[in-house]
């Protein structure tokens, strides 16, 4: 199921990604993007919206609260919404090309999974 994931400024200037429900005019599995100030420049940190008192991404608000709709998503913010939001890990395609696909169907070299328990 692909999910219409949208970023969104709030009438009270908050920052957020959620995603979108078209027939309730509301966005769900809200998270709140906070910049932080470093010496390199600016960094971004995805919170559960309800931060510091839920410590899961969630919940739902009307679209009526949003002042500003963003056109476009960022790809890398995206994929770490979603592992935020489901606690998998998005594989690159950079991380997939340097897997050893070669090893011969033995899971990596290891043909007996007791070697895997030798210590």
């Amino acid at each position: 199921m692909a999910y219409d994931v949208r970023l969104v400024k709030l009438i009270n200037g908050e920052l957020v990604l959620g995603k979108h429900d078209a027939e309730n005019n509301t966005l769900k599995d809200l998270a709140l993007i906070q910049t932080i100030p470093t010496e390199q420049g600016v960094q971004m940190m995805l919170l559960p919206f309800g931060y510091p008192f839920e410590n899961e991404i969630g919940g739902e608000i009307s679209m009526t609260h949003v002042l500003y709709e963003y056109k476009n998503v960022p790809e890398e913010l995206t994929n770490k919404y979603f592992e935020a939001s489901s606690n998998l890990t998005m594989a690159s395609a950079n991380t997939l090309r340097n897997l050893n696909m070669q090893a011969g169907g033995k899971g990596g070299g290891v043909s007996d999974i007791s070697d895997l328990l030798k210590k």
